[in-house]
């Protein structure tokens, strides 16, 4: 199962954000999409979620272009966390992560199967022990988890989540990197917006580099983050190693001397 965008270019006026995008997300995978800020990375994400429908080109999923698709249909396999989610309504947190169910829903209250997937989301994120409490009395971090909640309780194919570690602190940014990575494992697809260019490093299995609106560079891990195009992209000096246990590790040296 493949999300595929072709030729994908967007624009907010004459203003270019995107520019002739091409690419392939496998389910299965982790992808990471890296870019320094302003190279339209949330934007990519927005298209592929179908919340902005691209000027040029298009995203497809089994051949269904995901902006013409119904709603409810999308929602059933494409589930967005979006950046900096707000949430102004002081509903309990296991009320919220119920919204992530209202795609599979029949009848006036949730089923056996939608009680299931709110409590296993929940379970997931570490986020049962404040069911009870209103989101407007969590911290931002508990809140981050809450909504993560609710887009693994809609139980979509897909999961796409644009900067899902803001607000979090380092333990629980590697317990939610460790989930997504898992919900990969398990046959969904999850493409990610991130900043840290160690943590890219240490989970993706599939990287996008953006520059500019272009794509500058997919692959692996060791395809994507070379020193050139670390230079060429982020103005950075930095070399990827293995440590003593194997594992890919990156070294920031510092700014490249202008």
């Amino acid at each position: 199962m493949t999300l595929i965008v072709r030729n994908l270019g967007f624009s907010y006026g004459e203003r270019r954000i995107l520019d002739a995008i091409n690419a392939t997300f496998e389910a299965g995978k982790f992808t990471v999409i890296l870019g320094p800020n302003g190279a339209g990375k949330s934007t990519l994400l927005a298209c592929l979620a179908g919340l902005l429908g691209p000027q040029t080109g298009g995203a497809s999923l089994h051949d269904a272009d995901i902006a013409r698709m119904a709603p409810t249909d999308r929602a059933r396999q494409i589930g967005l966390l979006p950046q900096g989610a707000e949430t102004h309504w002081a509903i309990t947190s296991e009320a919220l992560v119920a919204l992530g169910r209202i795609p599979h829903m029949r009848g006036t209250g949730p089923s056996a199967d939608d009680r299931r997937a709110i409590t296993t989301a929940m379970s997931a994120t570490a986020t049962e022990g404040f069911a009870d409490r209103p989101v407007t009395q969590l911290s931002g971090g508990e809140r981050a988890r809450v909504l993560l909640a609710r887009v693994l309780a809609s139980e979509p194919d897909w999961i796409l989540a644009d900067e899902p570690l803001a607000n979090l602190d380092p333990g629980f940014q590697l317990d939610i990197l460790a989930l997504l990575q898992r919900q990969a494992e398990a046959g969904k697809g999850v493409v990610a917006v991130l900043h840290d260019l160690q943590y890219a490093v240490r989970f993706a299995d599939h990287i996008l580099l953006l520059h500019e609106g272009r794509l500058f560079a997919q692959g692996s891990v060791e395809d994507v983050i070379t020193a050139a195009n670390l230079a060429h992209v982020y103005g950075i000096d930095a070399n990827l190693f293995k440590d003593e246990e194997g594992t890919i590790q990156l070294c920031i040296k510092g700014k490249v001397p202008s």
